[in-house]
């Protein structure tokens, strides 16, 4: 399998269902950034801090190939057979924020990223979901998005978020509390 097809170079790409856009389309940009979201997955998975959370990061990256490929596609030629996304993808990741919540204390300021490495990576991962968020649901104003997906992204950055304080208090780093002027 090639990787290169020439068929982009002039800005076009094609969906899945053979729909050819250009390479700037909201579609494209959207599954673009849920990629990027991957891979800052899989930088947070290689931390040595996310040994126990592996497998659901891993869970997490597989799901995120499933948006992306969804993302891809054409609603309307689409005829290819996609991986579901899961109403209990979304109670995965709500019930792992319920037994990190326990854990950790209770939030009472809001936190700035940072205090460790590892932590920042958390950090990033969870604003690169959060646009990835938007624009799927920018997509889904003018062209069908399942509601599933918004659903999972956002529950995904949520789920970041507490993963990213898990980590902290895992690293014995303190977490770095906002501190307004007033």
């Amino acid at each position: 399998m090639k990787i290169y097809t020439r068929t982009g170079d002039k800005g076009l790409t094609s969906l899945i269902g053979g729909t050819r856009v250009p390479k700037s389309s909201l579609r494209i940009e959207a599954y673009g950034t849920v990629d990027e979201l991957n891979s800052w997955i899989g930088l947070v998975r290689d931390q040595d801090v996310s040994t126990p959370h592996r497998p659901l990061l891993k869970q997490v990256q597989d799901r995120l190939f499933t948006i992306g490929a969804t993302l891809a596609s054409d609603p309307e030629r689409a005829r290819m057979q996609l991986p579901d996304l899961l109403d209990t993808d979304v109670e995965a990741l709500e019930r792992e924020m319920d037994r990190m919540n326990e854990i950790l204390p209770e939030l009472r300021n809001f936190i700035l990223p940072g205090g460790h490495q590892s932590v920042s990576y958390a950090h990033v991962a969870r604003c690169v979901c959060r646009r990835a968020e938007r624009l799927a649901i920018a997509l889904r104003e003018e062209s069908f998005v399942p509601d599933l997906v918004v659903m999972y992204l956002n529950r995904l950055s949520d789920y970041l978020f507490v993963l990213s304080r898990l980590m902290s208090h895992d690293l014995g780093s303190e977490e770095v509390v906002w501190q307004p002027r007033g």
